[in-house]
């Protein structure tokens, strides 16, 4: 795994490590809760950029970095949102896929009745966004592989958390037009699932690469675009 250095609250730095192959984060202890509203924008772009780097699925059998214990898998809560990881038992920290960490910070949600229709109309499989592997959607609106429901980005939550960083007297400017760029991408995905306007490259880019990495591809190009 690769470390990143990412700045916290209280003006404090954390070290997280990453694997973009397995697409997944390891954090000690509390980092998460620790980063700053850029720092969550920075793996934000990260994960966007990333994706395409996947190259397998987590192992059955997870050892802790720190002290090689068996990581225990464990299930949260975090505003409705359920997520999984697995943590430390000795609590030396907890590793977390890059889905899982975009629903810890709901970035993600899961699709609607009516938008699981229009996908069905509109494409036949789609990746899974945690694990990769293909949903047959004639069968089923979850990944048999690892459960994990037919997710999309809310980017209505990208906004929210772009403002956020703009209230937050952060050192690092964005961009005034993000918010607006946001909002329009945000229109377009809705036309989408809504059955109104031209939305074919879209629909084969969500079943070529998935439904949250389509999402996320065009916000880390706004997101590295506003603060380059």
């Amino acid at each position: 795994m690769a470390t990143r250095t990412l700045d916290a609250h209280l003006g404090r730095n954390v070290d997280i490590d990453v694997c973009t192959g397995c697409q997944a984060f390891w954090f000690d202890r509390s980092e998460s809760v620790q980063l700053s509203p850029a720092s969550t924008l920075k793996l934000f772009t990260l994960i966007g950029e990333a994706f395409s780097e996947r190259r397998g699925t987590v192992a059955a059998v997870l050892k802790c970095p720190r002290c090689r214990s068996h990581l225990l898998d464990t299930h949260d809560m975090q505003r409705n949102t359920p997520f999984k990881y697995w943590r430390c038992p000795h609590e030396h920290g907890r590793f977390i896929t890059f889905f899982a960490f975009l629903r810890e910070k709901d970035f993600v949600r899961p699709l609607s009745a009516q938008q699981v229709d229009e996908l069905r109309r509109n494409i036949q499989t789609v990746n899974c966004s945690n694990c990769g592997a293909p949903i047959d959607l004639v069968r089923g609106s979850s990944c048999g592989h690892c459960g994990s429901p037919l997710s999309m980005l809310d980017l209505k939550q990208a906004e929210d958390v772009v403002a956020q960083l703009r209230r937050a007297s952060e050192p690092r400017s964005v961009d005034p037009s993000l918010p607006l760029e946001l909002a329009r991408a945000r229109r377009e995905v809705e036309a989408a699932f809504a059955g109104t306007g031209t939305a074919t490259e879209w629909w084969s880019d969500a079943s070529t690469f998935g439904l949250v990495e389509v999402g996320l591809t065009a916000v880390a190009r706004l997101l590295r675009k506003s603060t380059s």
